[in-house]
Order: structure tokens, then C-alpha cells, then sequence
């Protein structure tokens, strides 16, 4: 089940519940990666913590999750997509990124993402909605679904 949406730009006011999304969603897979320190975890979060960067994703007036967009060699990059655990298996992230798709591909651009190897489930969510592998690293596949007329080219 799909869920109306809307989003806002984020403030230094949500960083609490940006970190503690963050925490919620990608810890097993950072774990699984690399171990899970939280000190580093929390200093690297504020290191690099830019709230309006930010878009939060807000459901019946409830935060629920978080995702930001930027240019990258071309593409619309989805630096991030973290959907608050209540909110996840419903549709939400799916109709976020086919939100992000529509609008890239309406500009004539790709979408590509990061994805570590042990978030496995992510990984399925970013297949069936059309992402393919473009580069495998030591750690993490990159993504990248382009437009139709990208593709024949």
C-alpha cells in the first residue's frame, strides 16, 4: 500500500531524528560491512551533516523518512533514501524513488545510487523497480537506471 506524501526541506531541528533514522536502517548492513563503531558513526553523521541538503518525508503529518538528491557526473544521484522502519514494505520507498525517476528522466537524466553489498534487501527494492548494476567496488554496487532514450543511444 502506497502512501500519500509530502516532503520538507530539513533544519538543524531534525538531526535527532535523522541520525536515529539513520541508525535504524542502515546499521546491520554498516555493521555487516565494516563493524559498527558508535562513536565514529555518530561523529562521521555530524561531519558531514548538512540538514537542508536533506528533503524528510512526511506521511499523515508523521516524519518517515529522509532522502537526498544531487547532480553527479550527469545523473540525479540518491545519495540517500532511509524510510523509518513502521513505514517500510508499504510502498513508500518505491513511490518515492519513482517520484525521483519520473522527474530525472523528465530532464533526460539517469538515476544512480550507491547500495552496500549486505543490504541486500535495498538492493532487491532498486532491482525490481529497474536499477542495474553499472560498477561493482569492494563494498557496494553502483546503480543506474537511465531514461528510455538514454538507453538506445
Amino acid at each position: 500500500m502506497s502512501h500519500p506524501y509530502t516532503l520538507r526541506v530539513a533544519t538543524e531541528d531534525d538531526y535527532d531524528f535523522l541520525y536515529a533514522l539513520h541508525v535504524a536502517t542502515i546499521r546491520a548492513a554498516v555493521e555487516a560491512t565494516w563493524g559498527w563503531d558508535e562513536a565514529f558513526q555518530a561523529q562521521r553523521f555530524r561531519d558531514h551533516f548538512v540538514a537542508s541538503a536533506n528533503q524528510i518525508i512526511v506521511v499523515d503529518g508523521q516524519d518517515a523518512g529522509v532522502f537526498k538528491l544531487e547532480e553527479r557526473d550527469g545523473d540525479c544521484f540518491l545519495g540517500l533514501i532511509e524510510i523509518l522502519p513502521a513505514y517500510q514494505n508499504r510502498g513508500l520507498g518505491s513511490q518515492v524513488i519513482g517520484d525521483v525517476v519520473a522527474g530525472a528522466f523528465a530532464r533526460g537524466r539517469a538515476v544512480s545510487l550507491h547500495v552496500l553489498k549486505a543490504n541486500q534487501a535495498a538492493r532487491r527494492l532498486y532491482e525490481r523497480l529497474g536499477f542495474g548494476i553499472a560498477e561493482e567496488r569492494a563494498e557496494r554496487y553502483v546503480m543506474r537506471l537511465a531514461p528510455p532514450a538514454d538507453a538506445e543511444e
